[in-house]
């Protein structure tokens, strides 16, 4: 199931996935458009969301995924499906960052790394440990992925790089792709001076744990470490 919700193209977004991922062998293939919260009142549209093996959210605006979804009968359905069912919960750009719990909602890379460069919001809340975001390495978003872990440095920052995701089970993912995840974990900080900053000043933090990873490689959430693809594997391909 294809939610093309996020973005303002949904109809030309939603037939290019669809198009995609029947290259991919997937043969039964449905979308639907979300444009006003009293969709997700109809036991049609929540059937789709209950039927479905996995649920796919495309780029554009995740604020609107927030706007339109959050808190009604098809979030909680999704809720329910992740905890009690085998559901797959797939998404690209806004997609993959509106799912976190505390989510970017918009912010300058030119103006990063200054107290309120970045907006924040409430996110979907399907991951409690990471701040998700997107285009990482080709908008050079390392600031404000730095000003949101100094914001809420009891999470994870997660920076996914083009062509690049996480199969995130339990409390690990492990990396896919031709590009790099940038992980910035925030758990060993020994200074950080956002919350005494006036909005507009620059931030200052030191010991920000940073991990580069890539194709096959594994972060482990709750024990804050990673397990890297062995080198001899490359090596003897």
């Amino acid at each position: 199931l294809v939610i093309p919700t996020a973005s303002m193209i949904p109809k030309e977004v939603a037939r290019n996935y669809k198009r995609a991922l029947k290259k991919l062998g997937c043969n039964n293939i449905n979308t639907y458009n979300i444009t006003k919260r009293k969709q997700c009142d109809k036991k049609s549209v929540q059937k789709l969301f209950l039927n479905a093996d996995c649920v796919f959210f495309t780029g554009g605006d995740q604020s609107r995924i927030v706007d339109l979804i959050a808190e009604t009968p098809v979030h909680e359905i999704i809720i329910d499906r992740l905890t009690n069912d085998t559901l797959v919960l797939a998404g690209t750009s806004a997609g993959a960052m509106s799912m976190s719990k505390e989510m970017i909602m918009g912010g300058s890379s030119v103006e990063c790394m200054t107290k309120g460069a970045v907006k924040m919001r409430e996110g979907m809340g399907y991951i409690e440990d990471m701040i998700i975001d997107s285009h990482f390495i080709n908008r050079g978003r390392f600031g404000r992925l730095a000003e949101s872990v100094a914001k809420f440095p009891n999470l994870i920052g997660i920076g996914l790089g083009e062509d690049t995701g996480l199969i995130i089970k339990d409390k690990e993912f492990k990396v896919i792709g031709s590009g790099m995840v940038i992980v910035l974990d925030p758990s060993d900080l020994s200074h950080n001076n956002h919350d005494i900053l006036d909005e507009g000043l620059p931030m200052s933090m030191a010991n920000l744990t940073t991990h580069i990873l890539a194709d096959g490689d594994r972060f482990f959430m709750d024990k804050r470490t990673i397990e890297v693809f062995p080198l001899e594997v490359y090596q003897n391909q």
